[in-house]
């Protein structure tokens, strides 16, 4: 990885652990600000895929839990859906953020990220 690789994998998993504590805090528009930040740098076209599967790596660490639903209907589910699911639910996040229920959005968000994690 080059310089600015890592310049931007270090800003979006800061970014992302910001969030998760925020969350945790209950301040969902700080915590949903943040993640939709983390994901403006991941959908920049200077990232590259390494970046994106580090921070996969990043998520799977962060939502690790010996009892996840959601990490159980990922190994019955195929790729194509997982996507699918990803895309619903980010926009279901997108519909809750414009309507100003950050809790919902986060939510949503964060449930998008367990099916993107390894």
């Amino acid at each position: 990885m080059i310089y600015s690789d890592i310049v931007f994998l270090k800003k979006v998993i800061e970014l992302t652990r910001s969030s998760e504590k925020k969350f945790q805090q209950g301040d969902y528009k700080a915590a949903i600000d943040d993640k939709r930040n983390a994901r403006r740098i991941l959908n920049s076209e200077s990232v590259d895929i390494k970046i994106i599967e580090k921070y996969k790596d990043e998520l799977s660490n962060l939502y690790n839990s010996k009892y996840d639903v959601i990490n159980d209907h990922k190994m019955r589910i195929s790729e194509l859906k997982k996507i699918e699911i990803v895309e619903l639910l980010e926009k279901k996040s997108y519909e809750k953020y414009n309507q100003g229920d950050y809790k919902a959005s986060i939510k949503a968000l964060r449930r998008s990220e367990k099916y993107l994690s390894t």
